[in-house]
């Protein structure tokens, strides 16, 4: 039996969001530029999908672009958005437990003159208000942290800390990239605080390749992809209709359902950590706060030994962000944790497929890992 616990790296489409990207394919899969019939229809789906994402991001439609991906909206809201206003000042702040998306934008944006100061979590893996408010400057124009941490699951209080950066500079924008934390932890993005939200599809049973950027109105962005007048002028590019009608649908049943969903994966996170608590001494819980991340480590085993014992059982887990490829986490050495404690993590996804079953599975095939690997 297949047992899929790398939510946070994917997650699986849903039916109502594939049936939805088909129809936008084989029925009404007319340009939406174009001023015919298929076009006015495919335009109607756009219009129809971004409707959808806003009711569940908590914002206008217009306020929403849709993009490639999350990692685009990233470099998008961090190369534009420092842009926007640096006239001003040049100070940028982040932290040391981004995703790669988010690091390189702040790297390029080094590069190009502007002072960047990156915060170190403490032990829960979450940037504190508190630290940002002593690293904020009066020429401070841009913080980028994010809402949910991809490896750990720390959760950093956007709203505390967009009263913070505003209360310095008004002008300042505040970003976050919340693809981790979009469904998955309760927010709107009219009392969060940010300007500019980063969010993806297939993080939510929408397909890879779709994602979009929240920007409040009144924010103005240069446009990253130029070229055709798409998005309200904001990026060019024929619309990809069918990914954009897949994230609606996934978006609008993730939103209609998101509280049972959320209290679903917080429960089994929960059950898991007990048991495996209780069957494994010296495992280490790493982090935590969103209810589908569950990052832990055994101390003395690798993660990569870990994993293939994992698969051969067909259970499929990760040692850090899929993005990785392999490499150490950046985000458990910033935590400062101890080097046999990284090398023995792994993280764990779930989803609002995600049964108990599969997660005692997982817990006793862990077990069965410890056993089997300290005596071999």
């Amino acid at each position: 039996m297949e047992i899929y616990l790398d939510n946070s790296a994917t997650t699986r489409v849903c039916p109502e969001a594939a049936e939805a990207a088909m129809n936008a394919m084989l029925t009404d899969y007319g340009n939406p530029s174009s001023t015919h019939a298929k076009g006015r229809a495919a335009l109607k789906l756009v219009m129809n999908a971004r409707k959808q994402l806003a009711k569940a991001l908590g914002c206008e439609a217009f306020e929403l672009a849709f993009t490639s991906c999350g990692s685009e909206s990233d470099n998008w809201a961090l190369w534009s958005g420092a842009d926007a206003v640096s006239r001003r000042g040049g100070h940028v702040i982040s932290s040391t437990v981004e995703h790669d998306a988010v690091r390189k934008a702040l790297d390029e944006l080094e590069r190009r003159g502007y002072e960047v100061t990156r915060l170190t979590p403490g032990g829960s893996g979450a940037v504190t208000p508190e630290q940002v408010a002593g690293a904020v400057q009066p020429d401070t124009i841009l913080c980028s942290l994010m809402l949910v941490n991809n490896e750990t699951g720390a959760v950093t209080d956007i709203k505390a800390v967009s009263k913070i950066v505003k209360a310095a500079n008004p002008k300042a924008l505040v970003h976050t990239d919340a693809v981790q934390g979009f469904l998955k932890v309760p927010f709107s993005a009219k009392t969060l605080g940010a300007d500019l939200i980063s969010v993806s599809g297939h993080k939510i049973h929408a397909p890879k390749g779709i994602g979009a950027l929240y920007i409040r109105s009144g924010v103005r962005l240069r446009p990253l992809i130029v070229g055709g007048a798409q998005e309200d002028g904001r990026r060019a590019g024929t619309e990809n209709v069918p990914y954009i009608c897949a994230f609606g649908e996934a978006a609008r049943i993730g939103f209609a359902r998101a509280a049972e969903y959320q209290e679903h994966m917080r429960s089994l996170r929960e059950h898991a950590i007990d048991r495996l608590r209780a069957e494994n001494p010296g495992l280490v819980v790493i982090g935590g706060g969103a209810p589908h991340i569950l990052s832990v480590s055994l101390p003395g085993y690798k993660s990569e030994v870990l994993m293939n014992f994992l698969e051969a059982r067909e259970i499929y887990v990760s040692r850090s962000s899929a993005c990785k490829r392999g490499a150490r986490s950046h985000v458990l050495e910033a935590m400062g944790l101890a080097p046999e404690v990284i090398d023995g993590a792994i993280r764990v996804g779930l989803s609002r497929y995600t049964t108990r079953e599969e997660m005692d599975e997982f817990c006793s095939a862990l077990r069965a890992a410890r056993e089997t690997l300290a005596h071999s």
